[in-house]
């Protein structure tokens, strides 16, 4: 028999192994936040140059740290920012599953539209070819992209699903795993309602998808328990992970544990209680007491 190739390992640590997603995607609108709660105050960057070289810092702590591993995070989702750098001197998807066994996957968006009909869609991609092909050539395995539900509208809801999925068709065209994230605002008025529409729109865009393909689905966790069991299910889903969206860590674990078959992808909630003081024995061990809390969460199944 033959050996399998680097896709095939990776599709199968995906499909079969515990574990979760880290989202280490923050890009230009989200890094000061992420880099405050990190400790780092706005007055220690003066340029975008500068901030990016901080946040790369912190995310190079991240993934070299001893507690970062493919045995509980089999995926990390990268910024292009990231992807385009090294870490201990290789570029930063080569690290991750050459030395840490982990998936690396890359943010394809380029930011939210306006809202209208309660959502926002994301803004086009005029370069999306371009950058699939890099993450080609770059050993990325999948992307991720997301646009955001703010309220329980049927027309906007329709939209973002149907944005999703002709994007994630053109990705999968390019031989990389999406993962469709249309988050639903943890503040929503009507989170509930939202989520069910959201679920039905889902399973009825999957009916047209060929059967020989899968995506992933990153969603905001629910407020009705295994509210996606029908997704999980799915035999064109890979996997579905929850975002943390706002939610500590502690209230996002708790609202996992509540779903079955559904694994963690966070970012927030991952990296709450580090910071860029503290001495490598006490980042470590804050971040494998978080990494194991996840982890545990996730085991749903």
């Amino acid at each position: 028999m033959s050996a399998l190739s680097v896709r095939e390992q990776q599709h199968r640590k995906i499909a079969t192994q515990c574990g979760f997603i880290a989202a280490l995607d923050q890009s230009g609108g989200s890094t000061p936040t992420a880099l405050r709660s990190y400790g780092i105050k706005d007055e220690a960057w003066s340029t975008e140059e500068e901030m990016f070289n901080l946040v790369h810092q912190m995310r190079t702590r991240i993934v070299t740290s001893p507690s970062f591993s493919g045995d509980r995070v089999f995926g990390a989702i990268l910024f292009e920012g990231t992807m385009d750098r090294e870490i201990n001197d290789l570029p930063a998807a080569d690290y991750l599953w050459g030395q840490k066994r982990v998936v690396p996957f890359l943010k394809v968006d380029q930011g939210l539209a306006e809202e209208a009909d309660g959502v926002r869609l994301m803004k086009p991609m005029p370069g999306l070819e371009r950058l699939l092909k890099k993450a080609n050539q770059k050993g990325i395995y999948g992307t991720k992209m997301r646009s955001v539900i703010n309220q329980a509208d049927p027309a906007g809801i329709t939209a973002i699903v149907s944005q999703q999925f002709v994007l994630a068709s053109q990705i999968l065209e390019a031989d990389l795993m999406p993962i469709v994230e249309p988050e639903v605002d943890i503040h929503c008025p009507d989170k509930a309602v939202a989520e069910t529409l959201l679920r039905e729109n889902l399973l009825s865009a999957l009916e047209g998808l060929p059967s020989t393909q899968q995506v992933i689905f990153k969603l905001t966790l629910p407020e009705q328990e295994n509210l996606y069991a029908d997704l999980v299910a799915h035999p064109r889903v890979l996997k579905v992970v929850a975002l943390s969206g706002g939610y500590s860590r502690a209230e996002g674990d708790r609202r996992l544990r509540l779903n079955q078959g559904v694994v963690a992808s966070f970012s927030r909630a991952l990296i709450e209680g580090l910071s860029a003081q503290q001495t490598d024995a006490e980042f470590d061990s804050i971040l494998d007491a978080s990494i194991q809390a996840i982890f545990e969460a996730s085991m749903t199944s």
